[in-house]
């Protein structure tokens, strides 16, 4: 149980079955152990070029140098750079996802869950460096006719853990009801990128567990359901406000004076 966070206990989330993933397609199947393993070195090396220069400068040349083969043995297993790059974040996705697919199921309670989610996703985009968070953020989003597919289908399995918590937190009275999940899911999200990107862009290292501890302070107060007493209050206030507003314009409209 995560120390510090709200104890609240809950049936544990039984993981729904994974979704599966539009396959990403290879030119050639590895036939043996030995091209098995000269694709996992192309892989580890794309990935450490992408994350150094991005993807529009990084170059399958420069993968093949750094490996010491022809560029023609990078095309061998892969079509080109986009369908290098599509494996290369398809692979980190699969990696997280499994981690986090076998440990959120033990933690207990909305809050504690939702703090392992944010405190893994900093960490797990931060872990090698700004340059594959970058990578990530910008590439993981791209669109196009050959690959939009699959992205999206990683986006929806990255995502499937806070769905199923914010769901089951709306079930069990926990997190409100008034807003759709797939509004509550952004705005869990939002401020983690910006967080991510102003690192980027500042080349700054976070305190990953303070800023998770203060982005899910932040974040439960407003998934919390409203008060009625207080909601009440705050619709009032609101037709007051409009009601103030439509009577200074007509005002304004007859030339009087406020």
């Amino acid at each position: 149980m995560i120390v510090g966070v709200d104890h609240t206990r809950i049936r544990p989330l039984t993981p729904a079955p994974m979704e599966k993933t539009a396959p990403v397609p290879m030119r050639r199947l590895p036939a043996s152990a030995k091209s098995e393993q000269r694709i996992r070195d192309i892989l580890r090396v794309a990935r450490q070029v992408f994350s150094e220069a991005g993807f529009q400068a990084a170059t399958t040349t420069e993968i093949a140098q750094r490996l010491g083969v022809s560029e023609g043995t990078v095309f061998t297993y892969f079509g080109g750079k986009r369908e290098l790059c599509v494996r290369v974040i398809s692979d980190w996705y699969d990696e997280i996802i499994a981690k986090v697919e076998d440990r959120l199921p033990h933690v207990q309670g909305p809050r504690a869950q939702l703090h392992y989610l944010v405190h893994a996703h900093l960490r797990h985009l931060l872990a090698e460096g700004t340059g594959l968070c970058a990578f990530i953020l910008s590439e993981g989003r791209a669109r196009n006719d050959d690959f939009g597919e699959v992205y999206a289908g990683l986006q929806r399995r990255y995502t499937a853990p806070l769905m199923r918590i914010l769901a089951q937190g709306q079930a069990d009275g926990h997190i409100r009801q008034d807003m759709p999940l797939r509004l509550l899911r952004s705005a869990v999200y939002g401020p983690m990128e910006h967080v991510l990107w102003d690192a980027i862009l500042r080349d700054a290292r976070v305190d990953v567990a303070a800023t998770a501890d203060q982005l899910v302070d932040f974040l439960w107060q407003a998934l919390q359901p409203p008060q009625r007493d207080a909601l009440a209050l705050a619709r009032f206030r609101g037709e007051v406000q409009d009601a103030l507003h439509r009577l200074q314009s007509s005002e304004n409209k007859d030339g009087g004076e406020y």
